[in-house]
């Protein structure tokens, strides 16, 4: 219990930090990590089920049509490893094609909804163990002892790793090298590069759902650290970077305004914006040279025939 506090309470500060740093830039921006809170992760389980989010039911199918294939790369009695587990609906599709798996350790930095994830996985794989970790995946942070050292390999499914600059890319494939060991493998989903009018619609949605999700970020803030953002007064947009190659969300303020949070003050002028996610698009070649960046290579690609969407199978090198 003490352990469970101490990290909740590491969290609150880095999420306090964050967000007194970010917000005194000249241009705002803030660690899309901490949209998803428990509410957010809700909102973005609604995300997937949109018909303008290709992304979920684009690598749903890859992951089915393939599930064979991909059980035989993580081989059998696999410790699976899951980064960013949400609320773990893709895992199910590989856990049940896996030989024998040995354990299941999702990995979420959304402390209840990971609780809740646990519990219908182990109503639906009784017989598979599952040990729940409340990390930052995009922080340092250890495996617990006892989780068995081999086979292991991680599954990072939904394209978050376009949500990760070039540094942090980097930095979380070698962490997960390091996690899996040199014998280890990976299986990772990635968005691929196609037409704006495709791209655009996902993350800005007729319905206004991912509006909503963006949103929660401020009454987020409110909520943990005495913020007073009038949430009303900021729009959501996305909008494409060419040099980043990528759908970039931003909230935007609609007005000339002072924000106070924790006691300290912030001011936006009307049409400022607050950088919350950026999400990078990839072709397989160049996911292949960050890949390799990070000490593994690509020994197998799963995509599907409109070529929206991969996923990679990787090796630890040396």
């Amino acid at each position: 219990m003490l352990e469970i506090i101490s990290q909740q309470t590491r969290q609150l500060e880095a999420f306090r930090a964050d967000v007194a740093l970010g917000l005194s830039q000249d241009r705002k921006r803030l660690p899309s990590r901490w949209l998803y809170d428990n509410r957010g992760c809700e909102i973005f389980e609604e995300i997937t089920r949109l018909e303008e989010y290709y992304p979920t039911r684009t690598e749903t199918a890859i992951l089915r049509g393939n599930a064979r294939e991909i059980a035989d790369f993580c081989g059998e009695k696999a410790v699976l490893l899951e980064y960013g587990a949400g609320a773990g609906i893709k895992t199910e599709i590989v856990i049940d094609a896996l030989d024998r798996p040995k354990l299941y350790v999702p990995i979420d930095i959304a402390g209840e909804f990971l609780d809740e994830t646990v519990v219908r996985m182990r109503e639906r794989f009784p017989e598979l163990q599952t040990l729940p970790v409340v990390a930052d995946f995009t922080q340092e942070f250890e495996i617990p002892r006892g989780v068995p050292a081999a086979p292991r390999s991680a599954f990072f499914p939904g394209s978050t790793m376009g949500n990760l600059d070039a540094h942090e890319c980097k930095r979380f494939l070698r962490q997960v090298r390091r996690h899996v060991g040199s014998r280890g493998t990976a299986v990772i989903g990635v968005d691929l590069k196609k037409d704006l009018a495709t791209l655009l619609p996902a993350y800005d949605d007729r319905e206004g759902v991912t509006a909503a999700f963006n949103l929660n970020m401020l009454t987020r803030i409110n909520r943990e650290l005495d913020g007073d953002f009038s949430v009303e007064r900021f729009a959501h947009e996305a909008r494409w970077s060419e040099a980043e190659s990528a759908v970039e969300m931003h909230l935007v303020s609609l007005r000339d305004q002072l924000v106070t949070v924790g006691g300290q003050r912030f001011a936006f002028r009307a049409g400022e914006t607050i950088h919350t996610e950026s999400s990078r698009k990839y072709d397989v070649r160049s996911f292949m040279e960050v890949v390799e960046e990070g000490r593994w290579r690509v020994s197998a690609v799963w995509s599907d025939a409109d070529r929206r969407f991969a996923v990679f199978g990787l090796d630890a090198t040396w």
